[in-house]
């Protein structure tokens, strides 16, 4: 997802060794829900992606969106409805939620309590703050402080087997000194902290996707599938991604648990759109 979206959703051998002494706790979840595609890394859909289409018609998105073959969702906005009625609707169409995109007041005080108890109901173990500006990340002092509430918070969610992260844009790559923002968070936060590279976001903002995905290994339990360049509206496997160093990457450094689709732009439909996307990602071998 890309900068616009504040409005709607208001920490190598030692990282290593800490992703290892982790997966006690991460790991069996992480199995169970790689049996959904079998050897083969799960590929959900952020639903933002067809949002216009999820405020007119949730049900009816769920059903087509799995019958596309993807085995996951990842929300964005609930559309009005409870976690109950949302659990209901992915078990209907043998779906998983494979993550959520929420702001990090939601995660603070007596939020935490409400979001994890919602979260729960929904099988999803990934809480992801969708976004942070200047106000959280503009200097050394604020990105540093901030990475101490994420530690501070995944040292919470380990008892709830559950995990909180953060979302690339663009933005995130804006450099203080000689290192970007990206850089400095994920370098001051601990392991337990998801980095949710999203390779599109990152490289239009300048980033390096493969260089942080190497830096920070068993830091990307979810990575966003995002295209970058090609043509107006290009999907997945249409533009300049180097989508083979992106995917061997995530399959042995990485740890990456799910790959979820994210697609801003379209040639035609949102929903031909991300049909399109995974479509590529099988012949891709995905």
């Amino acid at each position: 997802m890309d900068c616009s979206r504040r409005e709607l959703l208001k920490w190598g051998a030692a990282a290593t060794a800490a992703w290892a002494a982790g997966t006690t706790v991460y790991g069996a979840e992480g199995r169970r829900r790689r049996k959904v595609a079998g050897t083969k890394i799960p590929i959900g859909l952020q639903l933002y992606s067809v949002r216009k289409e999820c405020e007119k018609d949730l049900p009816g998105v769920l059903k087509a969106v799995a019958e596309m073959g993807y085995q996951g969702v990842e929300f964005a906005g609930y559309y009005g409805r409870e976690a109950e009625e949302l659990k209901k609707l992915l078990d209907e169409n043998k779906l998983v939620c494979c993550g959520t995109h929420i702001g990090l007041p939601t995660l603070l005080g007596d939020e935490l309590a409400k979001t994890v108890a919602f979260n729960k109901t929904l099988g999803n173990p990934y809480l992801i703050v969708s976004y942070m500006g200047d106000d959280r990340l503009g200097t050394a002092e604020k990105v540093e402080a901030t990475a101490k509430i994420f530690t501070k918070l995944a040292g919470k969610l380990k008892a709830e087997k559950m995990r909180v992260g953060y979302h690339a844009h663009g933005g995130d790559f804006k450099t203080i000194g000689d290192r970007t923002r990206w850089d400095l968070f994920f370098s001051a936060a601990g392991p337990d902290v998801v980095m949710q590279m999203d390779i599109g976001n990152c490289l239009g903002g300048g980033g390096d996707p493969y260089a942080m995905l190497r830096k920070f290994p068993g830091r990307s339990a979810t990575v966003h599938l995002k295209e970058h360049g090609g043509k107006p509206g290009a999907v997945v496997g249409e533009g300049d991604v180097k989508w083979a160093e992106v995917f061997q990457l995530c399959e042995t450094t990485g740890k990456t648990e799910w790959y979820i689709v994210e697609q801003e732009a379209y040639a035609g439909g949102p929903l031909d759109s991300v049909k399109k996307c995974i479509e590529n990602l099988r012949k891709m071998g995905k």
